[in-house]
């Protein structure tokens, strides 16, 4: 064959969104038809480019990413001359993080984000400021404009001065701000003052979605209103949350010690909850139970660690359709969460020793599912897989193991998936008639979310 079957472009399009990234480059050295096609900008709507030494870069490769429209980046250390030659070649951009700088950095420096015109999401992980992080200059100039900011593993000078400067961004409807020290010597963890907190909220109006973590343990709790600041154009009480009307929060390292029971009490329009433990201690009560009571519109719950399931699963709100545990979970803690989220729809847990053959067990508990995704440790998929057919709705089924467990088995020549789970997931999908798509990853770090953080666009 000379060339590729003459289809119109826009189903060559259709056809090429369901490849991955690596296959999309492998296709674009077929031809330069082909090569044309693959870099329709719908392909890459929302894909991030990773760059460092733009020197390197040749006109050609400019002109690719042109072609593509792509709008994000991230980049290492920029110095003057390839600051230009990013707003020179890439000035539509509308996001930019800055991962592993490295090196100590001066408030100026973010000041290059002024040049590009539709810039509204702004990312920085693992830098350290001598200066202010946001200066007077560069907040006013973007203040109208940005929408995402997401601050992970940054030594900053003065907590308090970035979060009265953030405090600026009327327009921020995305705020991750994971706390990782100050000054230059040993991790002194400060909380950012409840004022000051509270003045951030209060200032915020549009924020939706709101990241918030710290390293290390201060020496005393939290006051318990932290989380629900009061509106200062109505009389002091309980009821009177001045805030705004959040819809998405994560808390990030939060020891149970921190926060009080009633933390959440005033974020009723809460749909997605996430907390994310990094150790609990022996003899502390679990308040995620008293979190998750008020939270009845919620839809989207995460808990990664922490206590035992059986303290809070009989709090679970109803109207949860996605839930993801990443906890040590029994075939018990299962038959008890099953009546508290009737309509599921998709589920992402973790097999372990103590777990079972959940596979077996998970059509009968929620049978409303339509994506499942199971993270595998020390063993690989067995054969009470094929019982997953008997979901009626599922679409897609994930399965991931740990980076260390495909290592290992590599080595004794197993790739993953191997042969027998190759078996598995072919006769699965005969039974399902090929409904159900299947998916197999391996768990590995993304350098785009460094400390497990997010960082989303519109």
């Amino acid at each position: 064959m000379d060339g590729p079957p003459p289809l119109p472009p826009e189903l060559w399009v259709c056809v090429f969104s369901y490849l991955s990234t690596e296959e999309k480059h492998t296709v674009r050295t077929c031809c330069r038809h082909l090569k044309k096609l693959v870099d329709h900008p719908s392909l890459w709507r929302g894909h991030t480019v990773v760059l460092s030494d733009l020197r390197r870069y040749t006109y050609g490769f400019w002109d690719t990413l042109l072609r593509r429209k792509l709008t994000r980046v991230a980049v290492r250390h920029l110095r003057r001359k390839e600051w230009r030659r990013l707003v020179k070649f890439l000035p539509t951009l509308t996001a930019v993080v800055f991962v592993d700088g490295g090196r100590l950095y001066k408030e100026k420096y973010l000041d290059h984000l002024a040049r590009f015109p539709e810039i509204r999401d702004v990312g920085v992980r693992n830098a350290t400021w001598d200066e202010p992080i946001l200066g007077q200059s560069v907040t006013a100039q973007l203040r109208e404009r940005l929408t995402h900011l997401s601050v992970c593993n940054v030594r900053l000078p003065c907590t308090v001065q970035f979060i009265n400067a953030v405090s600026h961004l009327g327009n921020l409807r995305y705020l991750l701000f994971h706390q990782q020290g100050e000054g230059y010597g040993l991790d002194t963890v400060r909380p950012v003052p409840r004022g000051v907190f509270h003045n951030l909220l209060l200032h915020l109006n549009k924020l939706q979605h709101l990241s918030w973590g710290m390293r290390g343990e201060p020496s005393e709790p939290l006051p318990d209103d932290y989380l629900s600041p009061s509106d200062p154009q109505q009389p002091v009480g309980p009821d009177w949350y001045g805030g705004p009307a959040l819809t998405s929060l994560e808390l990030v390292d939060y020891p149970e010690t921190i926060l009080p029971e009633n933390a959440l009490r005033s974020l009723t329009s809460l749909r997605s909850l996430t907390v994310r433990y990094r150790y609990i201690r022996e003899g502390i009560t679990c308040r995620l139970r008293s979190w998750l009571s008020p939270l009845k519109q919620l839809e989207m719950l995460t808990i990664i660690g922490g206590n035992s399931l059986a303290t809070y699963t009989t709090t679970i709100p109803s109207s949860v359709t996605r839930l993801t545990l990443r906890v040590a979970i029994t075939l018990k803690d299962m038959d008890s969460i099953a009546p508290k989220v009737p309509g599921l729809e998709h589920l992402d847990i973790e097999q372990n020793r103590s777990s079972g053959s959940l596979c077996r067990r998970i059509p009968m508990l929620f049978p409303e599912l339509r994506t499942l995704r199971i993270r595998f440790f020390r063993r690989e998929p067995e054969k009470d897989l094929l019982s997953l057919h008997r979901l009626r709705h599922l679409v897609q089924l994930e399965l991931l193991v740990e980076r260390s467990f495909i290592l290992r088995d590599y080595l004794n020549g197993h790739p993953w998936p191997s042969p027998c789970v190759r078996e598995l997931i072919d006769e699965l999908r005969q039974l399902s008639e090929n409904r159900i798509t299947v998916i197999t990853a391996m768990r590995q770090r993304n350098p785009l979310k460094e400390c497990d953080c997010v960082w989303e666009g519109d």
